[in-house]
């Protein structure tokens, strides 16, 4: 009779950890909404629910407000600087962009010069791009822009009868462009139902 087979003492690598991050959400300091949650009730919120980092992407505008930074910082979340932005009727989430860079921003064009400028440092996502609501940019223009983007946006705001983020993935995946899952939050209590897991770079 055979031995019994003697168990390896040498344990599978764990994979490394992903990161729970929302790109687009807002809140009440929103110049153009009105809702009733602040970016501090974001941030707590985002911690209570795991979050590594968050985008807080006001309308045509920058959130400053160091308390809030502080806040975010005292919870190991990061707060990435963002704004939700309208160029030509349509909207572009910018990452890592400051309030003066926005200034200078009203036509594409500015983006792609300052897209030049910042080079990776700046990410740029499409959101909602298929959407009929708001400022979508629609298929002709992501196409003939698709340069600008580094990301397109899988919306929170679909059913299962009605989902333009199909096209969106399709539209992705022909540029290879990566999706990304965002929350768009207007109500605190939607915010996440929908976000993004990164693997981590060492």
């Amino acid at each position: 009779m055979l031995p019994n087979a003697v168990p390896s003492m040498i344990s599978p690598a764990p994979e490394p950890r992903r990161l729970k991050v929302d790109f687009h959400t807002h809140a009440s300091e929103d110049p153009c909404d009105e809702l009733e949650h602040s970016a501090m009730d974001l941030v707590h919120r985002a911690h209570q629910l795991g979050f590594d980092a968050l985008a807080i992407t006001l309308h045509d505008h920058v959130l400053q407000k160091p308390e809030v930074d502080d806040l975010a910082a005292s919870l190991g979340l990061l707060l990435i600087p963002a704004v939700e932005i309208r160029l030509e009727g349509a909207d572009v989430v910018l990452l890592n962009v400051t309030a003066a860079e926005t200034r200078c921003l009203r036509r594409l064009d500015d983006l792609a010069a300052l897209r030049r400028e910042r080079g990776d440092s700046l990410l740029t996502l499409a959101p909602h791009p298929f959407h009929r609501l708001g400022g979508s940019i629609g298929e002709r223009r992501l196409i003939e822009h698709i340069a600008l983007f580094d990301a397109i946006e899988w919306s929170h705001f679909h059913t299962p009868w009605l989902n333009p983020n199909r096209h969106a993935a399709r539209i992705a995946s022909a540029f290879d462009k990566p999706l990304l899952a965002t929350s768009d939050t207007h109500l605190l209590d939607r915010f996440g139902s929908h976000y993004s897991l990164l693997h981590r770079v060492a």
